[in-house]
């Protein structure tokens, strides 16, 4: 499996990938620290499509949402789970992000343990 984690918080990215080992040591996870460089992998056809990109929305230049814009554009990206994670809990901007194609809108997780449960109840789900 291969996850794309889109954050500009090194600290997020580490816990993430931290805990993506936790639950399987064979997931493959990638991590771009903003929106910018996401796209360039992207959209780069030598590099795998990922099965998940998990993507905070608050990142300098290409921000979350526009990067969701323009990888819900690109047809071999299209099908891509979008996970959309942030320190934001705007209702509005939660449905908003939806209707442009996120597959799920969460809150950041605070503590270390919650990232855990939230990649693998992300991982488990059927998204059919």
């Amino acid at each position: 499996m291969n996850i794309l984690l889109v954050d500009d918080d090194e600290d997020d990215r580490k816990l993430f990938f931290e805990a993506t080992k936790e639950i399987d040591e064979l997931i493959t996870c990638v991590t771009a620290i903003n929106g910018e460089e996401a796209l360039l992998y992207l959209k780069d056809v030598n590099n795998p499509i990922p099965d998940f990109i998990f993507m905070d929305l608050r990142m300098p230049g290409i921000t979350g949402k526009k990067c969701l814009e323009e990888i819900k554009k690109e047809p071999r990206l299209n099908p891509v789970p979008v996970i959309v994670y942030t320190t934001s809990k705007d209702v509005k901007e939660a449905i908003e992000l939806k209707k442009m194609g996120a597959t799920h809108f969460m809150s950041k997780p605070v503590f270390p343990d919650d990232v855990y449960y939230m990649i693998s109840s992300v991982l488990e789900a059927k998204w059919d």
